[in-house]
């Protein structure tokens, strides 16, 4: 497979390797159909400048904006996905920062952001904290460019609870009440972040499962489209979006994060790659060993 590192419009896989400050400026105005990332939002990872605040997340926004919002067509989507910055047991919502900056410098241009959706992104596993609850959820923010929207429901439905539900009363008496397809997944997202055991884990700490770029990239893009994420990780924007027929655009500026986004990209246009069907909780078995209460918790819980 070929795979260029810098922009070319014959290619249906782009992979830079530096500053998306740069790649931004290699692309041109008005192609990119679907953005989709996960920016660094100093969290003290060991790919972050341990001195990075809140102030430097939202410089490193507003160098790369202008580019950023350029290369998107009118219409077109930008999913933006960040969680919280904590600092001295005070949180900051990052996804209320990135709101208020992206609406704030695309105002007076021809097509300013509309904020879509405000997604919630659930998972069951993360670090456990003991002076706050635990945190269990992140966010992503979708914006369009301008009022017009490319939206694509069916792809995206998700098995409803009681599919044989009937109407029980009104003209439409007796007959199904839902859609064949299954339902509207909401904008509160079920799925299992990658940790230890997971089939895509890498070297990445902070790493998101493809399912959830898969499903935005159903929705929000067609068949044959552009999508670009310019802080790749470890490439499951590319992953996601090769598997789903579009066109990849991405940059990463740690190199071996980006050894680790080609050699994923390239298994996944061989069809090798391993990952994690986008597919319903399954909840435990209740009468398995690792559902039961284990005696100590019992007995701890009763002598409260």
């Amino acid at each position: 497979m070929n795979i260029y590192k810098h922009y070319n419009a014959r290619a249906k896989n782009v992979l830079y390797k530096g500053d998306c400050k740069n790649f931004l400026k290699e692309i041109p105005d008005n192609i990119v159909d679907l953005v989709i990332t996960s920016p660094p939002y100093c969290m003290g990872k060991v790919y972050e400048d341990p001195n990075n605040d809140i102030e430097t997340f939202k410089e490193q926004h507003r160098v790369i904006f202008n580019d950023l919002y350029r290369v998107v067509r009118p219409g077109g989507s930008i999913c933006w996905q960040v969680g919280y910055h904590v600092s001295e047991s005070c949180v900051v919502p990052l996804d209320i920062i990135v709101y208020d900056l992206f609406t704030s410098m695309s105002q007076e241009k021809k097509y300013p952001l509309v904020l879509r959706n405000r997604i919630v992104w659930t998972f069951g596993h993360g670090l456990n904290s003991t002076k706050r609850f635990s945190g269990r959820h992140e966010m992503i923010l979708w914006f369009t460019k301008g009022k017009e929207s490319f939206f694509n429901l069916d792809d995206v439905r998700v098995p409803q609870k009681y599919p044989g539900k009937r109407y029980y009363h009104g003209p439409k008496k007796g007959e199904l009440s839902g859609n064949p397809l299954g339902k509207n997944p909401s904008d509160v997202w079920d799925i299992p972040n990658v940790k230890a055991n997971h089939v895509e884990k890498t070297q990445h700490p902070c790493q998101y499962p493809v399912v959830l770029p898969q499903r935005l990239i159903k929705a929000l893009s067609s068949c044959g489209g552009i999508v670009l994420d310019p802080f790749m990780g470890v490439g499951t924007t590319g992953v996601a979006a090769i598997i789903e027929g579009r066109k990849f655009l991405g940059s990463e500026i740690q190199k071996d994060y980006y050894d680790t986004a080609v050699d994923r990209v390239h298994n996944a246009v061989n069809g090798v790659l391993k990952i994690r069907e986008d597919k319903p909780i399954i909840e435990p078995n209740v009468h398995s060993a690792v559902a039961r209460l284990p005696e100590e918790f019992r007995i701890a819980r009763e002598g409260k």
